[in-house]
């Protein structure tokens, strides 16, 4: 179960929508913008960033409705990348019993 969060989605919103508004001044960085907002919202800059890359495309459209499919897909991809290494241990191992016999076998 996860942690409950601090944040709700409508103070995301906002805080990536003021982090764009600012971010569209002339001459302001990516870095400058997130510790202004950061700031204002007494929320850290690193936690702003992470909603920007994480939740918002360039253009402004969320992406976060497909993060769980995407993430259900991931978690069955690794659960079938833990049985395939898995059972080539198992190959792995038995390729050697097998070999070590054959070699005790000749030298009989």
């Amino acid at each position: 179960m996860s942690a409950p969060r601090k944040y709700d989605e409508e103070f995301r919103d906002r805080a990536v929508r003021m982090y764009r508004d600012r971010l569209a001044e002339p001459g302001e960085s990516k870095l400058g913008a997130r510790r202004h907002v950061g700031s204002l919202l007494d929320l850290n800059q690193a936690t702003l960033r992470n909603w920007i890359e994480d939740r918002y495309t360039v253009d402004g459209t969320r992406t976060g409705s497909t993060r769980g499919s995407e993430s259900e897909e991931i978690r069955s991809l690794k659960k079938r990348v833990a049985e395939l290494e898995r059972a080539n241990e198992i190959l792995k191992t038995s390729a050697a019993f097998f070999a070590q016999a054959e070699l005790d076998r000749r030298l009989k």
